[in-house]
């Protein structure tokens, strides 16, 4: 069982930055894919960043060059900079692991753009 734990949520302004850190219990290097992905009540998760173990990334569109995913091997943390939030970034933001074909997910943290 691979645990991850998520921080670095919180209140932010309109046009402010948010950096979202996850910690796996595994080292990430074992890791097939690392993924942000976010959830508002009432819709479906939906996939924000994610980074494969060569490195290559994948962004949504609605990032738009906001948001930067990467990964600290010393550390075992996959992070998501997130810059210029806008109030529909509002969401809860969840880690998940792809790791030998399991999936792993985190608890959550919220993320709140708002005036």
């Amino acid at each position: 069982q691979i645990q991850l734990v998520e921080s670095g949520g919180g209140l932010v302004q309109p046009g402010g930055s948010l950096r979202l850190t996850c910690a796996s219990s595994l080292g990430i290097f074992s890791h097939y894919q690392m993924s942000w992905y976010r959830q508002v009540p009432g819709k479906q998760r939906e996939l924000v960043a994610g980074i494969l173990h060569d490195g290559e990334t994948t962004y949504a569109d609605f990032v738009e060059g906001r948001f930067t995913i990467s990964t600290d091997n010393a550390k075992n943390t996959v992070s998501l900079q997130m810059n210029n939030l806008k109030p529909e970034d509002t969401a809860a933001y969840y880690c998940r692991v792809n790791h030998a074909g399991q999936l792993f997910w985190g608890q959550g943290t919220q993320v709140t753009v708002s005036s």
